[in-house]
């Protein structure tokens, strides 16, 4: 089966997922976290990638993130792939393939999803029963959007405007941030945000998946998949 054709829409976030080959370890020191930090951060610099959360589990990582170009993604997994591929298996003394094929995407409705999206991410290492809480996992964005932490892992992340809304200043944000996580992501929202992730469809309300659509050469969505829940259609950059 020919690959579908993945959407593309600078200016538009994007939640990506990379996998181990095999569901295989891809971090298996500190080290290897903070090697694939740093290149991650030089290229995403480079290609004008705007990084506004993450998770990096043993296995894969998530990102959720806004291109600034059209191969603004492309480029920046094509880079950090094969440098962290040459590290890992010197380091290791290993060979051949690292990662689970090309890397999984969907263009997020950020009206409609994109805070929901960002929780889904953060929300990772408690869905694996690694942590308790998304505060206790260092390797993801939850210190920076939710507690305001600056450092090595967060400094470098770039706030989307959907959360920049949610208050007047950084402490008014990150508090209204922590208590979405009051309230558990929905069954339906955990099922439309894997699908969509896994199979290359619009993440979002039926008027902006029919506007991706007009942008696009394909369906923006599975014909066997149901009207998506009922929110405000508009659409905020697309």
């Amino acid at each position: 089966m020919a690959r579908l054709p993945r959407y593309v829409i600078p200016g538009q976030p994007q939640h990506i997922i990379q996998r181990g080959n095999n569901r295989q370890v891809i971090f298996a020191a500190e080290a290897d976290y903070q090697f694939f930090r740093d290149a991650l951060v030089e290229a995403a610099s480079t290609h004008d990638l705007a990084i506004h959360a993450y998770v990096w589990m043993s296995n894969h990582i998530h990102l959720l993130a806004t291109p600034g170009s059209g191969n603004s993604i492309s480029k920046v997994f094509q880079s950090v792939g094969r440098r962290y591929v040459q590290y890992f298996n010197y380091t290791y003394a290993r060979s051949g393939t690292l990662w689970e094929g090309r890397y999984r995407a969907t263009v997020v409705d950020s009206e409609t999803y994109l805070l929901t999206v960002m929780r889904y991410i953060e929300l990772n290492p408690v869905r694996a029963g690694m942590v308790a809480h998304p505060r206790d996992y260092p390797w993801s964005s939850y210190a920076f959007n939710a507690q305001g932490e600056i450092g090595p892992n967060t400094s470098w992340l770039k706030p989307h405007a959907q959360y920049t809304r949610l208050g007047k200043n950084a402490e008014n944000r990150q508090s209204v941030y922590r208590q979405l996580f009051r309230a558990a992501i929905s069954g339906q929202d955990l099922t439309e945000i894997r699908e969509s992730t896994h199979k290359g469809w619009a993440l979002g309300s039926e008027r902006f998946k029919m506007q991706v659509e007009s942008l696009a050469d394909r369906r923006s969505v599975s014909k066997g998949v149901g009207r998506p829940r009922k929110q405000d259609d508009r659409i905020s950059r697309i």
